[in-house]
């Protein structure tokens, strides 16, 4: 195929801006500051020791970064033939102006005092970032980041999970956990997920997109039991680092599948780097001593896979061995994505023998094409340069020349992996629950809706906690920053001129019990519409869990009371009174109208007269019921059950005659109903069948099922009285009701030993 449509390829999809998903950059020191920042990167200490320097030599201590460049140069000979010296000299060349081709001891100097005057810009991570044609780059975040002093537009945080799953036992990463989640790891099994709830809250408020982990080749993510949880948990307390293994292991175990519930919960993807041993060189320079393990296996996973099947793992692994395996996985499950060529897998040959693999059987949008795996922003250019070649030959050489695709065919499916499926996979939480259109504004009705549709005895915590906290703050707006001096805000709902939510109040604590955290309120409410005095009603996640009379009620304003009130001539009296009980307050506040006046099944065109929303909520915290209430609900006449300890019917008629009424003691005695004792089904009571809209028990009319589907077509029942006798005399002589005539089968229904359905209950 000739070079130029490789060129051309490559040089469509080089233009592409991109979205590095995977890196170690620190985002409060994102670029180098000397030649020492590029060199001393692991790649390059680690190669240099393996062609024979010394560990201590590279990592003496105290040594400057001057004296450490001119040290690594003796070395690079030796390395000048891996993909990882070519990457060196791109960087030199594109930020350095450096025209030479090596790295020598004649010209090192000089590109080292070059390169220092370039990264003494004051914007020189903005310079790095323009000249790599780079958006934005995910981060790998500690557990305990506190995630502030970024621009998280730019620098996308990623919640790294490795010491939570693989380092509990550790006392100091247990009071870490304690510290930033404010929750005590004390042994209950609840405040452990707690702590980890309260993680990605945080990370989620703060513009997360991503989860990820390491894993050892060892490690099978199962589900553990509470009980063997609970019990791994106390022995890791007790015992730290001279834990058991199989505890320790247990615990891991139980801890990594609370994580992707959470991750499913809280729809991050959960980013899976397998087959890491780590440790294998301890002699090694730092980041030198970790190796793969061929034994890995992703069998390992298929629980996890298919316990999650919304939840999406981009998979990395660690050796092109492995990639078969992974391609294949891909192939079968949904929610498992190929994730760039990490690590030892990141060279030419196999990058070109696994990338072509991928593109030839995974469904093109289940593919993250490339990440960096950077610590310092000037290598995402030349490790991504490295990409986009090998990508452009696939591309022209197979799909182009093989398969017959035509070139823009070619560059829309790099355009795909290189970064349409990084923009759809790793979206935001926050931006995947934003519907198509001006942000929120038309979903929040439903959503309010439903808060508070379900009665009074629906709690905060049975709503998803991402959902109500984006439904009740507005639309998110595209940044992502926050600010520590920002206020924290409970929930206000506009008023019907607004029509969507706004977080405007200041709360000193708007986390409270509600499921719903502060400092996600606080980021939603910097992106919602911005209109502090619109006159609201408050939904005040502070104090208060359940959604009813002790957090809001129903309400609706005047307009509403006055087209139910003009229902009819009759009902003027019913609408003055509407108008009245229904006005606006001066702050903003609606008034509760009364249920009675309310139609309780208005018309479409009575409810389109009203011009406001479906519902809105009030603050009707001030109606909760006290002690001194209560008790006035309480009947003064307690409910007569008789003597309770009588034995036999001549004792119990000795008491009624003595008390002078004896048919008192028909009334009061406590007797076991006909059919009481246990009930057997016949044969014609096991073809009843429940009404999915009314729960109605059914009988059959004919004995056979729809051809259809095997199910009971609701056409062809009829409905049958199974409610026994309401006379108790009739039954324990004998008489039968309805039920029990209709039963064919003549069973004795205190009989119970075949099915148990116990007291002749359904």
């Amino acid at each position: 195929m000739p070079n130029s449509l490789r060129d051309s390829i490559h040089e469509a999809i080089s233009s592409i801006r991109l979205v590095d998903p995977h890196t170690h950059i620190n985002p409060h020191d994102p670029g180098s500051h000397t030649l020492a920042d590029i060199l001393g990167y692991h790649y390059y200490t680690e190669l240099v020791h393996s062609a024979g320097m010394p560990q201590a030599q590279i990592e003496e201590p105290g040594i400057s970064p001057r004296e450490l460049v001119g040290r690594l140069v003796k070395g690079l000979p030796n390395i000048q033939n891996t993909a990882n010296y070519q990457w060196l000299i791109e960087i030199c060349q594109t930020f350095f102006d450096f025209d030479d081709n090596v790295i020598t001891s004649d010209n090192w100097e000089s590109l080292y005092d070059t390169a220092q005057s370039k990264m003494n810009a004051a914007q020189w991570p903005e310079i790095v970032l323009e000249k790599s044609n780079v958006e934005s780059v995910f981060l790998t975040n500690d557990f305990d980041d506190d995630l502030q002093g970024f621009d998280t537009r730019t620098y996308i945080p990623c919640l790294r999970t490795d010491d939570l799953v693989f380092h509990l036992a550790k006392p100091e990463t247990r009071e870490r956990l304690s510290a930033c989640s404010g929750i005590a790891i004390d042994g209950s099994l609840s405040n452990l997920r707690a702590a980890l709830n309260q993680r990605f809250e945080h990370f989620v408020a703060s513009g997360a997109r991503a989860c990820a982990i390491s894993i050892p080749p060892s490690f099978a993510p199962t589900m553990v039991s509470d009980g063997r949880a609970a019990k791994a948990l106390d022995h890791v307390l007790t015992h730290n680092l001279s834990s058991e293994p199989s505890h320790v292991d247990a615990l891991s175990r139980r801890v990594f599948w609370t994580i992707a519930e959470l991750c499913d919960e809280y729809g991050l993807p959960f980013d899976l780097m397998i087959g890491v041993n780590r440790r294998v060189y301890p002699k090694g320079v730092y980041q030198g001593q970790d190796l793969y393990d061929s034994r890995v296996s992703l069998i390992q996973y298929r629980e996890l896979f298919n316990a999650f099947p919304d939840l999406k793992f981009p998979v990395s692994v660690l050796a092109s061995v492995t990639n078969q395996e992974l391609v294949s996985y891909s192939w079968i499950f949904p929610n498992v994505l190929t994730n760039g060529h990490w690590w030892y897998s990141n060279t030419p040959s196999f990058i070109k023998r696994d990338a072509a693999a991928r593109l030839e059987a995974v469904p093109q949008n289940k593919q993250i094409g490339y990440y960096s795996d950077a610590y310092k922003l000037e290598f995402v250019l030349p490790k991504f340069g490295m990409y986009r070649r090998i990508l452009a030959g696939i591309l022209a050489d197979y799909f182009v020349g093989d398969c017959g695709w035509s070139e823009e065919r070619a560059i829309e499916l790099g355009h795909r992996v290189l970064r349409g499926n990084v923009d759809d996979v790793f979206r935001s939480p926050l931006e995947a629950l934003e519907p198509e259109g001006d942000g929120l504004s038309e979903s929040v009705p439903s959503v309010s809706s439903n808060i508070v549709s379900s009665g009074t005895e629906d709690t905060v915590s049975d709503i998803d906690p991402l959902i109500a906290g984006v439904a009740a703050a507005g639309a998110v707006a595209g940044t992502m920053m926050k600010s520590n001096s920002d206020p924290q805000p409970t929930l206000d709902f506009l008023s019907d001129d607004d029509e969507s939510p706004s977080a405007v109040s200041d709360s000193e604590d708007a986390q409270g019990d509600s499921g719903i955290s502060s400092e996600l309120a606080d980021f939603l409410a910097s992106d919602s519409v911005d209109d502090p005095d619109s006159g609201d009603s408050t939904l005040d996640l502070k104090n208060e869990k359940t959604v009813g009379p002790q957090l809001g009620t129903v309400a609706e304003d005047e307009s509403f009371g006055e087209s139910f009130g003009a229902m009819s001539d009759d009902d003027s009296t019913a609408s003055d009174s509407a108008d009245d009980s229904n006005k606006v307050s001066d702050d903003g506040e609606l008034a509760v109208i009364d249920d009675e006046l309310l139609d309780p099944l208005p018309t479409d065109d009575e409810i389109s007269l009203t011009s406001v929303g479906d519902v809105e909520l009030t603050d009707a915290s001030d109606e909760l019921l006290d002690a001194q209430s209560l008790e006035l609900e309480i009947d003064p006449l307690p409910l007569d059950v008789g003597d309770l300890s009588l034995d036999d019917e001549s004792s119990a008629d000795s008491v009624a005659q003595s008390a002078g009424d004896k048919s008192s003691l028909a009334d009061s005695e406590i007797r076991m109903l006909s059919g009481d004792g246990a009930f057997t089904p016949g044969d014609e009571e096991l073809l009843l069948k429940t009404d999915p809209l009314t729960g109605e028990l059914q009988f059959p009319v004919s004995d056979s099922p729809s051809a259809d589907d095997g199910q009971w077509d609701l056409d062809d029942v009829e409905v049958i009285d199974l409610e026994v006798s309401g006379d108790p005399a009739a039954e324990s002589s004998g008489d039968l009701d309805e039920s029990s005539e209709s039963d064919p089968s003549g069973a004795d229904p205190s009989d119970d030993d075949d099915l148990g359905f116990g007291q002749g209950v359904f």
